[in-house]
């Protein structure tokens, strides 16, 4: 099938020369496709395929590790919150077969937010980003306070996968509390209209609806919850200070 089409392609580019390389090609990938090899339809539209499970596990193993020692120190309050999730999503048998296959690839490569993120990015949806990041200042304020050092690497982690600095900003917001946090949850200035506020609440509740995080994955899935909770309560909070 394929050295029919790049035969087709390469004639209609470089005519004769290019429909005898064109066909090669395409024989080659017709070879590779009957062997159980990758498909041209995936080649093609890879950034289109979601993470296999194992993948996921593996990799969001990788930044829970990376958000573990920003600060230079293993805490232990936060291994557990990670062994936690780990154990009450896949069960305690799985959790720790996912743990002995992260050790043994940590051993032997060196794990890097931007090569996971580049991964991710390309097999997740934008709002299961979002609340990867969640999960992981979930990680950080496990013991008590999101550090500064954790917060530089959280954030560095969010460019990395592509993830604006208002929605940065709003979910940090929820674990690192200050005077203007309702706001900052909704990504609205302090000093915005009643208009204004009422806009962007209607615009967090379609971003952060639950509905959004489409996976089966239990834990994900609560914390997706807890965070549209978040914005409910910052959106009250305001409504009782300005008597909305």
């Amino acid at each position: 099938m394929y050295k029919w089409i790049f035969g087709f392609l390469g004639f209609f580019v470089l005519r004769f020369y290019g429909a005898i390389i064109g066909f090669i090609i395409g024989s080659v990938m017709d070879g590779f496709k009957g062997k159980g090899g990758i498909s041209f339809d995936t080649l093609f539209n890879d950034r289109t395929r979601e993470v296999s499970p194992a993948d996921f596990e593996l990799n969001l193993l990788s930044l829970c590790s990376i958000v573990i020692k920003a600060d230079g120190k293993i805490n232990q309050n936060e291994l557990q919150y990670v062994r936690a999730y780990f154990v009450s999503t896949y069960g305690k048998e799985k959790a720790n077969a996912i743990f002995r296959t992260f050790n043994e690839v940590a051993k032997n490569r060196e794990v890097s937010s931007q090569r996971i993120c580049a991964y991710l990015n390309q097999r997740t949806r934008y709002e299961m980003r979002l609340q990867l990041l969640h999960f992981l200042f979930g990680i950080a304020q496990a013991d008590g306070a999101v550090t500064e050092a954790e917060r530089i690497k959280i954030r560095e982690i969010a460019g990395y996968m592509r993830v604006h600095y208002r929605d940065f900003e709003s979910i940090m917001a929820m674990f690192v509390k200050s005077a203007d946090t309702a706001y900052k949850i909704l990504e609205v200035n302090k000093d915005a209209s009643d208009a204004d506020v009422k806009a962007a609440y209607r615009q967090m509740v379609k971003k952060y609806h639950p509905d959004k995080v489409r996976t089966t994955d239990e834990a994900i899935k609560k914390g997706a919850e807890e965070k549209f909770k978040e914005v409910q309560k910052a959106y009250e909070q305001i409504q009782k200070e300005r008597d909305l």
